[in-house]
């Protein structure tokens, strides 16, 4: 074990401190910052909302369909497991449920990036959707077959308002160009009766 010189060096370390001059001013404090934005509540964000954004930007029509927005006990997410896919008993297939599917993607597979998850996740969405359609269109056909009478179509009823606005407007351009075609004609058939008017008072006056 070594020996230690620090005892035998006091006198030495005493005139070294000694030797630097003091200063007698003392610092200057340093004025407090006033609080900023102290009644302004922290934005909060959570993982779905970048993902949430970019869902709907792509399929805006998601936001159209009828949502069922009653919770059971306000733990309806515990009921749930992602893993499985889109279905989940009891919940309505929506663009929430692509959501989470395409977060629980991202946190539990190894490698998969925030684009891979997403288009496992609409694949699934759209999957789904054309099933739903073709369930629609068996059901509306197997009900015809037993006699069962359909209105118009969504599609039908919007091309009868679309055909009567035309129809209207139609009949309101006929009736402006035919002012128009009129106010042209008469301008061409008053064009320099002014003048020979203007011709003959003068004549009259001279006379």
């Amino acid at each position: 074990m070594g020996r230690s010189f620090r005892p035998q060096r006091v006198y030495q370390t005493a005139k070294i401190n000694l030797a630097i001059p003091r200063n007698s001013k003392a610092p200057r404090a340093v004025p407090p910052r006033n609080p900023r934005n102290i009644f302004k509540p922290e934005q909060i964000t959570y993982p779905e909302d970048e993902l949430r954004w970019n869902f709907f930007k792509d399929h805006p029509w998601e936001l159209a369909r009828p949502r069922v927005v009653v919770e059971l006990d306000g733990k309806d997410g515990r009921y749930v497991d992602w893993s499985k896919g889109l279905k989940q008993p009891g919940v309505p297939v929506t663009g929430e449920s692509v959501i989470q599917r395409q977060l629980w993607l991202m946190e539990n597979r190894e490698g998969m990036s925030k684009e891979q998850a997403y288009d496992i996740a609409r694949k699934e969405l759209y999957n789904i959707r054309q099933q739903q359609d073709i369930e629609r269109r068996v059901a509306k056909e197997e009900a015809r077959m037993v006699g069962a009478y359909f209105g118009k179509s969504r599609l039908e009823v919007s091309m009868e308002l679309e055909n009567a606005v035309y129809e209207k407007w139609k009949k309101w351009a006929e009736g402006e160009a035919q002012k128009l075609q009129a106010e042209r004609e008469s301008a061409y058939a008053n064009f320099g009766t002014d003048d020979k008017t203007a011709e003959m008072e003068d004549i009259g006056r001279l006379a």
